[in-house]
């Protein structure tokens, strides 16, 4: 069996999807718990976290991580690669491949180098969970008018205010947090990131549930919480460095896996003999799908080789909530919200009302039009 001592890091995209399918195919018996999809949250996270560890255990997602993190190197691009062929032969990812490759980047770049060795490891064994706290009432997608407040204290920074949209924050170990470090109207220039810890006191949950049933998105209230200074992510103020790079991730690796799984559904409505769609729009949705894989597979290319990506990631970001946005308006083409394809189907009712948020969740889509518009094309603002 492979184990990670003994995994041979893959050298080309080529090898690591012949040695993953191989091992993919060794492992069935073991793996076939995994296509679960249901159950209670904690029961889903926890399913996840297993077969996340085994995977860790036998190497395959620590590649492209470096060894100070708890990787076994490699290029990044392998990561995806994995992603891929996971999805491919019908496991669902886990929930934190997403966090791992939009915050746990960030924290490998910015962190203090004692900080990055004690966190990454146990997030790429499935050990924590972690959320993103970005968002808050009146900022959204625009960041930079955050107001959250960290002011110094003693031994780190004292947090209040409160962040909102956080994704599975009461499930959270840590939190990758942006606050105000400067005044009020410093905008970008006065935000600083820190990794806090979510059992940290002061700190309250409160779950939204969104129309799909969910309850994904929380709201987070900090109560004059307090930070250590060492975990503070890069310098003072520097927070929109950190911000950035988690987009870029965000927009990359984490598109790269979301198309995947579109893909995967479209797969499932062609084949559907009961399903009432035309040609056309199946064709339609394929073309929107692939013009997304092209984007995104750049996007992977370019982290992966340590180039900036810039503000062509918002391409990234458009054509997915597009493409998500028309599959399952063509799923649903005709019929009410209740029935699907003639029968009650929940997890089509449930992928088509939570593809309502997918042009305002990581960027509203008139943000990227903007960002597009102005500093792709050079248009007057």
């Amino acid at each position: 069996m492979t184990t990670a001592e003994t995994l041979m890091v893959p050298e080309t995209v080529a090898e690591a999807r012949t040695g993953f399918r191989t091992w993919l195919a060794e492992n069935r018996a073991s793996l076939e718990q995994f296509r679960e999809t249901g159950g209670e949250l904690t029961e889903i996270f926890d399913r996840l976290r297993r077969l996340q560890r085994m995977l860790y255990d036998a190497g395959w997602i620590r590649l492209g991580w470096p060894e100070s993190a708890g990787g076994l190197g490699g290029r990044r691009i392998l990561r995806s690669i994995i992603s891929e062929e996971l999805a491919h032969a019908g496991y669902p990812p886990p929930f934190s491949f997403a966090t791992q490759e939009v915050l746990g980047p960030a924290v490998a770049e910015f962190a203090p180098a004692e900080l990055a060795a004690v966190a990454l490891p146990r997030l790429l064994q499935g050990e924590e969970t972690w959320c993103q706290g970005f968002s808050e009432p009146g900022a959204g997608s625009d960041l930079a008018s955050l107001r959250l407040k960290a002011v110094r204290v003693d031994g780190g920074w004292q947090v209040s205010g409160e962040k909102i949209w956080t994704s599975w924050a009461q499930l959270a170990d840590r939190c990758l947090l942006l606050a105000r470090t400067g005044p009020s109207d410093s905008g970008h220039r006065g935000i600083s990131a820190f990794l806090l810890d979510m059992n940290t006191p002061g700190i309250t949950v409160s779950r939204l549930r969104s129309m799909n049933g969910d309850d994904e998105f929380c709201s987070l209230f900090f109560d004059n919480v307090v930070i250590p200074e060492g975990r503070l992510l890069g310098e003072v103020d520097g927070g929109w460095a950190v911000a950035t790079h988690v987009l870029a991730g965000e927009r990359g690796a984490a598109a790269w896996q979301r198309q995947i799984w579109l893909r995967s559904r479209l797969d499932e409505l062609a084949a559907d003999p009961a399903a009432d769609v035309g040609d056309d729009a199946i064709g339609e949705s394929l073309e929107l799908l692939t013009a997304l894989r092209l984007l995104s597979r750049r996007t992977v290319a370019r982290l992966s080789a340590d180039e900036p990506v810039g503000s062509t990631t918002s391409l990234d970001k458009l054509a997915m909530s597009t493409a998500e946005k028309f599959l399952f308006d063509v799923a649903l083409a005709g019929k009410s919200a209740d029935t699907v394809f003639g029968h009650p189907d929940e997890n089509w009712r449930n992928d088509y009302l939570y593809s309502r948020a997918s042009s305002i969740y990581g960027g509203a889509a008139e943000i990227q039009r903007n960002i597009i518009a102005e500093r792709l094309l050079g248009l007057p603002r």
